[in-house]
């Protein structure tokens, strides 16, 4: 098996309890997480080889969260030095009122960190795929640098690339425009996952009207395609925010045979939004390295996703903690929540 290499940030995530404002009361709950980091505890729960390129702080905190990945079997390779770990506050939304996300990251080991800290070439001896995320080369120049050098490093090996645009405003604040870092990066993606608004803010290429959302979105990939002609597949994953309890969730794929639309979940009562997006990456990635190369298989590495990620709103956290069985059955349209005895 080969493994699956992914690059990024892990981070301290500090919660009020339940719906709680911020500081409402005295305690925060503590779990770590982070895009890529999501990306790899879900693979590997999938079964797959996972190892996860970070840089961590030399104390009990960095070890803390590097033990929180290998607690489920992810191979955590990270330069390890002096400084702090990066933190985000999360205070979940209800109904109407929507969550919040402070960013408490700047000057963290991984933001330090340069591209010669690595050791790329252990890195990507004998893996098969990399992943990494927009937000990892929003976070610093350096860390976009790594993040450049580091798809440099996986088109060497001849390593396929998936690149999950995840645009976030808060974090674009060194220098760089986010559509002149991303559309370069892109230029080396073999997979691009990504929602509208993603495409939009990254690529700049904005989704057009056309008779049916489907056939919209078609063209919206055809776009991406057209634009960026190395990207063989891709994924967008389309939320209906009814409130912050009630979503609407699906996805589509524009892969080398076809594109497809997967199933519709609508998912009330969410326990934790947070990772969905994540844990579809992690799905597909499983899906596509799983599956046959053909029409029924990107169908079926769609549907994968698509259900991984309904799975993960039930989580609390940051990892979507869904074994493949459990996803599978979620496919073939078992989505009661009975007790299974």
């Amino acid at each position: 098996m080969k493994k699956i290499v992914l690059f990024g940030e892990l981070m301290l995530r500090l919660k009020p309890a339940g719906k709680e404002r911020f500081f409402q009361s005295s305690f925060l709950e503590s779990v770590f997480g982070g895009s890529e980091a999501n990306v790899a505890v879900s693979l590997s729960i999938f079964g797959k080889k996972t190892v996860y390129v970070t840089a961590l702080p030399d104390n009990a905190v960095g070890r803390a969260a590097g033990n929180s990945l290998r607690y489920y079997g992810v191979d955590v390779q990270s330069v390890v030095k002096q400084g702090r770990l990066g933190i985000y506050f999360l205070e979940d939304g209800g109904c109407q009122r929507s969550s919040q996300v402070i960013y408490d990251r700047d000057g963290s080991c991984f933001a330090v960190s340069c591209p010669d800290e690595y050791d790329w070439k252990s890195v990507f001896a004998e893996a098969g795929w990399f992943h990494v995320s927009g937000v990892s080369p929003a976070v610093s120049e350096n860390s976009m640098l790594s993040v450049v050098r580091g798809m440099e490093e996986a088109k060497k090996a001849g390593t396929v690339i998936s690149l999950d645009l995840n645009y976030r405003k808060k974090l674009w604040k060194y220098g760089k425009a986010a559509k002149d870092v991303m559309t370069e990066l892109a230029k080396m993606a073999d997979v691009l996952i990504a929602n509208e608004e993603d495409i939009q803010n990254c690529l700049g290429i904005q989704l057009k009207n056309y008779n049916t959302p489907c056939e919209s979105y078609h063209h919206l990939c055809d776009d991406v395609k057209n634009q960026f002609p190395n990207v063989k597949s891709v994924a967008v994953t389309l939320r209906h925010s009814y409130s912050a309890d009630r979503n609407g969730w699906s996805a589509v794929l524009c892969g080398k045979h076809g594109f497809y639309e997967s199933a519709h979940y609508d998912i009330e009562n969410i326990v934790e939004r947070v990772g969905a997006g994540d844990s579809f990456a992690a799905g597909l990635i499983y899906g596509l390295t799983e599956f046959e190369d053909s029409a029924d298989g990107e169908r079926k590495a769609l549907d994968f996703a698509a259900a991984a990620s309904c799975l993960k709103h039930s989580i609390p956290g940051d990892f979507n903690l869904a074994t493949k069985d459990e996803v599978e059955v979620l496919m073939k349209g078992n989505g009661n929540g009975r007790i299974q005895r």
